[in-house]
Formats: structure tokens, C-alpha cells, sequence
């Protein structure tokens, strides 16, 4: 069973979809070729008072995709070599996104946008099989014990927000 999730799936609270993410397939088509791999490890950035979120002060430029539809594709540029692929949650106006840190196949959201050929032009586009990434749900149940939350990576500067434990990974076996 293979189910293209719309954007019902991504209105639900940032945290909530960034763990149930988790063991959902994340499937690419690009230059004719499709590949699907399983999310195993997810962050949640979400509101305007979360000090790590690019959104936490206001709406920018950068930042517009995070305040569209659930399920808009939202893709930035860090470090000055890095793009970096986040799924929009929530409300429209009501800034919210998961980030998509690792696959099974691969380890690290620079990697995986790097193998999956995903970057910019992809920003502001709506999850599915016409922008050519998209999510499916194909029957994996990942039980809360396999599921460990930790604090985000690479947010020192967040303060208080540092510690929110809204980074989810999936724990081997998949």
C-alpha cells in the first residue's frame, strides 16, 4: 500500500508531524528516475516565539514558504554551501516546519538534499508527484519505543529553546 500524504497530514502541530514522519517514505522524481527512501530522523521548528525557528521575529523573504499551506516545501540555503529541505505544518500565517535531517540511506539533511538533487527551485512548490517530492505512507507502524526525542542540533544561539526535545529519530531496527 503506497498513500500520497496531502495536506491534511501536515496541518496538525509541528512536533506531532515531525514524529510522525518518521518511517513515512520520503519519494523523489527527478530526471525520470524515482527513488523513495524511509525518514528516520526529523526536527521541528515551530511559531514565532521558537528562537531557533528562521521565522521567530517575522516574515522574510527567506522565510515566506513557512507561512503557507501545510505541505508546502520550504528549502534554504545555509552556510554558504548547504541546502536544507523543511515541510510546512500548521496553519496558513502561522509559521511551522519540520526539517528532514536523515533517510535510511542517508545520513544528514545536506546530504540528502545533495543526493536527492533538491534545492531552491523547489522552495514555495506543494508536496507532490507534480513538483516531483512528495511523502508516502507505505504501512510502516514505527512504535513510540523506537522513537527517540532529543534536544536540536546546531541551535545554541536559541536560549531557552535549545533544550525542547523536537528532534525525532528512529532507532534501528526500521
Amino acid at each position: 500500500m503506497k498513500k500520497v500524504l496531502g495536506p491534511e497530514f501536515f496541518d496538525r502541530p509541528t512536533p506531532t508531524v515531525a514524529r510522525d514522519l518518521l518511517g513515512k517514505f520520503l519519494v523523489r522524481r527527478h530526471l525520470g528516475k524515482t527513488t523513495a527512501y524511509m525518514i528516520i530522523e526529523t526536527e521541528a521548528y515551530y511559531g514565532f516565539k521558537d528562537k531557533a525557528s528562521h521565522a521567530h521575529k517575522r516574515q522574510t523573504l527567506r522565510n515566506s514558504p513557512m507561512f503557507a499551506a501545510p505541505g508546502t516545501i520550504y528549502v534554504y540555503f545555509t552556510y554558504g554551501m548547504h541546502w536544507m529541505l523543511n515541510l510546512v505544518t500548521g496553519k496558513v500565517g502561522h509559521p511551522g516546519a519540520v526539517l528532514i535531517r536523515g533517510v535510511a540511506e542517508v545520513s544528514g539533511p545536506a546530504r540528502l538534499t545533495k543526493h536527492l538533487k533538491i534545492d531552491k527551485q523547489l522552495t514555495g512548490l506543494m508536496l507532490g508527484k507534480s513538483a516531483g517530492l512528495w511523502i508516502e505512507d507505505r504501512g510502516v507502524v514505527v512504535k513510540n519505543k523506537q522513537v527517540q526525542k532529543t534536544p536540536r542540533i546546531g541551535i545554541r544561539y536559541a536560549e531557552e529553546w535549545v533544550e525542547k526535545l523536537w528532534r525525532f529519530v528512529l532507532t534501528p531496527p526500521f
